[in-house]
């Protein structure tokens, strides 16, 4: 795929060079009638196994385990950065941080303005387009470009009882946040119109309430009539919960600021934490099971593709690692993605390609009959849903992370011992990464013999041939992006 720097990407658009046009049919495809409507639900922090169709033993998804069931689930889905805003601004735009210029999580509201989204191409092509969730690129929530309709929140906003901004003037809703914003969908989705519509709906939930930058105690709160749900529920752990990372020179150095103790058994996140998080998942499980009820009772289930996805993962103490996500290891960078359209997708179908976050945005495009544009670093993934196999779909993929800041990092430690940036590579059995702010500090792992990464490669003889091609093709993938 093509790619270029953020400044030239900037000045194309700007001269208007990404409109499109929609022909009335999916490009490449048999005659399917009217381009379909859009629906993207994009849940903060949900990890790709926190879902009853991936195997968890107790949580109940039934909406989400539908759309997976009766569409595709993407079981090799990542995150391009692993952290919030970078990550909605890479869905969005099909194009790293690196390029797209939101590199972190720091106030990025004036640079968010002039971000070029696939949802400004589907609306300038005619679709009828909404945001009604959380930006999360900084405080402002005043209306973006692309959207006809603007609902959103300051900042992290509340999980109850929220102010958010409508269409440019500020509106007080009474209840649980989730609910709210599902209840806003519906009314978008039912409204009349005589063209195809795209809703995109960040929730706030799985995300805690924060005061001035830190996670409030018992900030994970669910809906009140899904409290104590999972109470008696035993949590599930995976086999490096805990394990202390001894192998990771990057975990265990010394960062200034208050000393954070040793990462293992003592630091790992608790049961009830998790349980917590659980337990708002329900809400918008609901949300989503009234948003596909609202489809069929119109006759538009089956025109609508549904995607469900997460901006990346989260640590429940793999490593020892509490509640916090940024770092390159598996339960970070992965996420989920289902996608149904029963014109294009035969349900039950499992995907085992290497997808990304940044490949949606082309992928919808592609859905809606809309040109490419060659600028996008993501790739459509209506190949692979539609049964075929590419002969040259990527064999690799780049994940980064840039470091924030310190007027940002506060004084929790853990804060400050990941803050450091990295730029990975991950085939689909091994994985390279590389420090950016850290000198001889790199990690490779197999990840066939060891899924859980809990040992380090980097400094044995035997696999230095490896650790030589596994560089070889993350510069191969950093001149592919123009990474600067």
């Amino acid at each position: 795929m093509a790619s270029l720097d953020r400044r030239h990407f900037l000045k194309l658009a700007g001269t208007g060079s990404l409109a499109l046009t929609i022909p009335g049919r999916l490009r490449g495809d048999q005659n399917v009638g009217s381009p379909p409507n859009i629906i993207v639900v994009l849940v903060d922090d949900m990890r790709w196994d926190d879902i009853g169709i991936t195997g968890h033993p107790f949580v109940e998804t039934p909406n989400i385990d539908r759309v997976a069931r009766e569409g595709a689930q993407l079981l090799n889905a990542f995150a391009a950065t692993p952290l919030c805003s970078p990550s909605r601004a890479s869905f969005l735009t099909g194009l790293y941080p690196h390029t797209n210029g939101i590199v972190d999580n720091v106030e990025r509201g004036d640079e968010s303005q002039q971000l070029r989204t696939f949802p400004q191409a589907l609306q300038r092509a005619g679709y009828d387009t909404a945001f009604i969730g959380k930006w999360h690129m900084g405080r402002d929530d005043t209306p973006r470009p692309g959207f006809d309709h603007w609902v959103s929140m300051q900042g992290q906003g509340s999980l109850f009882d929220v102010e958010l901004n409508v269409d440019g003037k500020r509106q007080s809703f009474e209840g649980y946040t989730t609910d709210v914003f599902s209840d806003l969908a519906v009314g978008f989705i039912e409204r009349e119109r005589t063209s195809p519509f795209m809703l995109y709906l960040p929730h706030k939930a799985i995300h805690p309430d924060v005061r001035g930058g830190g996670l409030v105690k018992g900030g994970f709160k669910a809906a009140p009539r899904h409290e104590g749900r999972y109470a008696d529920a035993e949590v599930p752990r995976r086999p490096n919960y805990g394990v202390p990372p001894l192998d990771k020179p990057a975990l265990q150095r010394t960062v200034p600021g208050p000393p954070l103790p040793p990462l293992g058994p003592n630091t790992v996140t608790e049961d009830e934490t998790i349980r917590d998080r659980l337990e708002m998942l329900l809400a918008i499980d609901e949300g989503l099971g009234r948003i596909l009820d609202t489809l069929e009772r119109i006759g538009q289930l089956d025109d609508t593709v549904v995607v469900v996805t997460s901006d990346h993962g989260y640590f429940y103490g793999e490593h020892g690692l509490n509640a916090e996500r940024r770092l390159a290891y598996e339960e970070s960078v992965r996420i989920p993605m289902f996608i149904r359209y029963p014109r294009l997708i035969k349900a039950g179908t499992t995907l085992d390609q290497l997808a990304l976050s940044i490949d949606l945005a082309p992928t919808l495009l592609d859905m809606a009959g809309a040109e490419i544009d060659p600028v996008l670093q993501g790739r459509t993934l209506v190949p692979l849903l539609k049964g075929e196999e590419p002969n040259a779909w990527r064999s690799s993929i780049l994940i980064e992370h840039h470091s924030d800041p310190d007027r940002y990092l506060g004084r929790s430690p853990l804060r400050r011992a990941l803050n450091m940036g990295y730029k990975a590579v991950r085939t689909e059995r091994y994985k390279y990464i590389q420090y950016t702010d850290l000198k001889d500090m790199d990690e490779l792992y197999d990840l066939e013999t060891d899924p859980y990464e809990l040992n380090n490669l980097v400094g044995e003889a035997r696999f230095e041939s490896l650790l030589q091609r596994m560089k070889q093709e993350l510069a191969r993938l950093l001149d592919e992006t123009r990474y600067n």
